[in-house]
Parts: structure tokens; sequence; C-alpha cells
């Protein structure tokens, strides 16, 4: 990274940001994507970036004469109990009271991880466990602007990266990181379309939760689907209630609201299976396609093939294999090739994805100017909103509207890549 952009945090060709972030390891963050598939293919095409750079530091250990291998896993914990998960950020419409608005979101997000986990076996001294979710038992408040003191469900920081004015950003960080293709177009499709609704001033259901924090851990710790989380109506339901409550409520709203094209039947489709899975525990209705049930089959073929208990180091070190970025050490990638997981892309729009930034947002505008701006040698300076060539600020131009593909402004700094001596008023 330091030597292709004197950096430790830079964006790329494909538009994306690549950095270290607190902890000392490695972050990449996708470009502004409006469709769930530029979406997929681009969170698919960073997981290729950061295996170019495993591939780099192995070649060079073997050069300085060191016999090594390097991991890199795409997981949500670490060994000594540090979490990162992964950030889901949404542009909504400014409005006054965004605090209650995303309040509103919690009990939604706190129950889809029956759905949308990661799955994690769970070690406790009172023995081990399988979990919905590893990044559950990390969160400690629902609301804050803090990220890593406090490790809230929603980071309220006021940080749109787009027109101020207009906009704000949903930014979630309470959700897994996943391996599965299908399991993000649920994730993220999902949360959209409830998103969708609370923008259109529809009413949601009351399911304000009395104890979020425990709430997301009781849900987490029971596979079975079946423990009840205390309402702050007094009410008990289980997280299988409450999330059947909110697709019923998405699919009300298809045709009015929410436009019903087969990508929004796919997420309602997937998202119904994966409750009803849980409900009678029948994991062959969505075992290739959500990641928890993939992991949980896996484990349990090899628990029967070992004889051994959940806790066996064996299955720690086949949990983590799971999240082993290699296409060809990684085990959800040879789960992938033997068609044990599905895929929502096209394994071309995924190599694409790792050099060309998505056409129709901003992101096209910041693809173009790094990729010339380096091809150039000529040093720059870029952020969300920013494009900045060395020289003078008048070569600078700020893009504050992230639909926006096109921009005269871009096309005067391009040009002044070509032909230094030419104007950029």
């Amino acid at each position: 990274m330091v030597k292709w952009g004197r950096s430790s945090n830079v964006f790329l060709p494909n538009a994306s940001r690549l950095y270290i972030d607190v902890g000392a390891h490695p972050e990449y963050a996708t470009a502004e994507c409006d469709t769930l598939t530029d979406l997929i293919a681009s969170d698919k095409a960073g997981e290729r970036i950061v295996h170019g750079l495993v591939e780099e530091g192995e070649r060079r250990l073997a050069d300085a004469g060191i016999d090594g291998t390097i991991h890199l896993y795409k997981n949500n914990v670490d060994s000594a109990g540090n979490s990162y998960g992964c950030h889901e950020n949404y542009l909504v419409r400014r409005r006054a009271d965004f605090r209650a608005f995303a309040s509103a979101l919690l009990p939604f997000l706190i129950t889809r991880q029956i759905v949308t986990g990661a799955g994690t076996i769970t070690r406790s001294p009172a023995g081990a466990h399988y979990s919905f979710s590893p990044r559950a038992d990390h969160m400690w408040e629902g609301l804050s602007s803090a990220t890593t003191r406090s490790r809230p469900m929603i980071n309220t920081r006021d940080e749109p990266h787009a027109n101020a004015e207009l906009y704000r950003r949903m930014h979630v960080i309470v959700g897994d990181s996943s391996m599965s293709e299908t399991t993000t177009l649920l994730k993220v499709g999902a949360t959209d379309l409830i998103l969708r609704i609370m923008e259109a001033r529809q009413p949601l259901p009351d399911l304000a939760l009395a104890k979020e924090m425990q709430a997301i851990r009781d849900v987490a710790h029971d596979l079975t689907g079946e423990a009840t989380v205390e309402l702050a109506d007094g009410r008990r339901l289980t997280a299988v209630q409450i999330q059947s409550t909110y697709l019923d409520l998405v699919r009300a709203h298809v045709g009015g609201v929410i436009e019903p094209t087969p990508e929004v039947e796919r997420i309602l489709d997937l998202w119904e299976r994966g409750i009803e899975a849980v409900r009678t525990q029948d994991l062959s209705q969505v075992d290739t396609e959500l990641d928890w049930a993939i992991k949980l089959r896996l484990i349990e073929r090899y628990q029967a093939r070992l004889g051994c208990a959940l806790d066996d180091p064996r299955l720690a070190r086949l949990e983590l294999a799971y999240h082993d970025i290699s296409p060809t050490r990684g085990l959800f990638h040879r789960l992938q090739r033997d068609g044990l997981a599905a895929t929502v892309v096209e394994d071309a729009a995924i190599q694409h994805a790792t050099t060309a930034p998505p056409a129709t947002t901003r992101a096209a505008l910041r693809g173009r100017f790094v990729s010339a701006a380096v091809a150039a040698g000529q040093d720059f300076t870029v952020d969300w909103v920013h494009l900045k060539l060395a020289g003078g600020s008048k070569r600078t131009v700020l893009l504050k509207d992230p639909f926006r593909n096109t921009d005269e402004r871009v096309d005067v700094l391009l040009t002044a890549l070509e032909d230094p001596s030419a104007p950029v008023d």
C-alpha cells in the first residue's frame, strides 16, 4: 500500500478505500453503490485486492529466505476478544428527529442476526455452544457517536460524506462480516427495504425493546429462536416473531413504497426461508445461502467425523479456515467451488470490480481521477468528497452529490493531468 500510494490510507482505482485501522488490521471500504449487485461485487473485489497484498507479502518472505504462510481472515473477532465486524452505511434524508429515527431501527437490527449472522462457536467457562453472531457479545450501546470506546449498534456521528444539508449517514456497526454473497444480499437488502418504509414516513410496528443489550445477547445464544425478549410495553416476543413482523410489513408495502422487482422478491424469499429455518430447525432450507447455517452444517459434519465436542481446538481452526480469504486455502471458497455456497454475481463482475468503480455513482469520478493521477505520476489527495491535485487550491473539486457520475470540473482536472500547462480555472 505504501509503495503504491505512499500512505497506509489510500483510495484505489476502483474508488474504494484501503487503510490500516485501529488495531493494525487492514480495512477495506467499498465505493458508493446504488445497486446491491454493485455492492456485492465491490465487497468481494476487496477480498481479492487484499489477497493480492497477502501474495506479495509471501513473495517478500520467500525472497528473504523465510518459510512462512500469511493468512488473512474476514471474520468478526480475534482470539484476544477484539471485534471489528462489518460497517454498513446507508444514505438517508436529513431530518430533525434522526436519533428517534435511528432508534426505531434497533429492534430490527438486534433480531436480524437470526438470518444474517456469521455464526460462531461461543466458548465460556460453562462450555461451548453455537451462536448466531460473534459480534453480538461486543455491543454495549444502542446509539452513540463513538465506535470503539462504547461500541454502539448505530454510530450517530454526523459525517454524511455528502451534502450535509440534504443527507445523513445511517452508520450501522452491529452486523457481522459475511463470506456468503447471499447473506450480504439479505443483510443489506432487508435493511434497505425497512429504511425505504421509514423514509416514506410509513408507521412501523411498536417493537421497542426494554433492554437492548440483553436482548441482542439472548437472541444470539438461542439457536432455537424460542427465547423471548422483553419489549418496552411489557410484551415478550421471540426473534422469529419480530423478524416475521418486519417481513410482513415489507411485503405489505411491495407495489407501493417498494417497487416489485426480481431482486426484491429474492430478498423476501430468502428472508422468509431464513426465519422458517430457525422456527422449524430445518437448515436445509438455507444451508447454502446463510453464513451461520453453512458454517454450522460444516462444523457438525466435522464433529461427527472427529467424534469431538464443540470446544475442540480443531473446530476452532476449522472456523478460522472458513473465513480465510485465500481462493485456494479458504474453506468458504472451496464450498463455493463445490456448489455448496450460493452466489449472487458472476465471477467476471467481481474481477471487473477490482479495478473499475461502480459506473452510476460519484465513485466513477473518483476512480477515473485516481487511475489518471497514478498513470501520470502526479501527486494527489482524495477522500470521499474531495479530489485534489498537488499545486494549488484551484485544483480541488468538491463532490457533494453521491449520485452524480459526471462532472465537468473533474474533466478539467483530468485534462490537467494530461497537460500540466492547461488552465484549471
